[in-house]
């Protein structure tokens, strides 16, 4: 376990690295701290978890092959508890693969061998997205739908009762885009360029977080929320 920091403010962004190559885990913590941010390391599934539940870090940088659990168990065990931010960091160039974490509720993924600027700049961007959800202050309501962007929060209302949604931070953004303007329809690079700035994802890579996300509002009594308009890519249909 190791813990390390470059600035003495507690208010700096903390970001797990879970690695087990120290050589690229070092370059990852380097460039981490020259940025500010402080950083504490695991190097197998079973550290990176209890880490994560003793700091409760803002990020979350993933290598999937880890020894003992492997990196996407460790993402399902995090989305059990929590919605911190989580990007992968692999080797494994498949798109099976790379889609496979993103259903599971990565925020985003880098490839090896990588620019680690570029991580530090992913890091960056979803971090800026997390903080900028608290910039607006009312509620967007559609029919039963409530989404508080402020307090990252997606309630449906249900016979007086509000049941909150379990999204991750890619799925509420989608929701949110969505929900701003019902009855838009919305193209999958439109929906990359609001909800995913600064990612290489492909299209289809959203057809993967839009049908999760419905599948958590089919869950909540919602059905057929969000319609797909074929060629185009979705919208948020509510009957008037």
């Amino acid at each position: 376990m190791n813990i390390a920091s470059t600035s003495p403010s507690t208010h700096s962004h903390l970001v797990l690295i879970v690695e087990d190559e120290p050589a690229i885990a070092s370059v990852l913590e380097a460039y981490l701290r020259r940025d500010g941010m402080r950083t504490c390391m695991a190097a197998d599934g079973i550290e990176a978890l209890q880490l994560f539940r003793d700091m409760r870090p803002d990020m979350v940088l993933l290598d999937i092959n880890l020894p003992g659990i492997d990196g996407l168990d460790v993402l399902r065990h995090i989305r059990d508890e929590d919605q911190t931010p989580v990007i992968l960091v692999t080797a494994l160039a498949d798109d099976v693969d790379k889609l496979l974490g993103l259903r599971l509720g990565a925020d985003d993924y880098v490839i090896k061998p990588f620019n680690p600027a570029e991580v530090v700049a992913r890091v960056k961007a979803v971090l800026r997205r997390s903080a900028n959800m608290h910039t607006v202050s009312a509620p967007i309501r559609v029919g039963d739908l409530e989404i508080d962007e402020q307090d990252h929060v997606a309630l449906v209302h249900v016979q007086n009762k509000a049941i909150p949604l379990p999204l991750t931070l890619t799925e509420f953004r989608l929701l949110a885009c969505l929900a701003a303007q019902p009855r838009r329809c919305f193209s999958r690079s439109y929906l990359i360029e609001q909800c995913l700035p600064e990612s290489d994802a492909l299209e289809r890579v959203i057809d993967s977080h839009i049908s999760k996300l419905r599948r958590k509002l089919q869950q909540a009594g919602q059905e057929d929320l969000i319609e797909a308009v074929r060629g185009i890519g979705y919208r948020l249909w509510q009957e008037r």
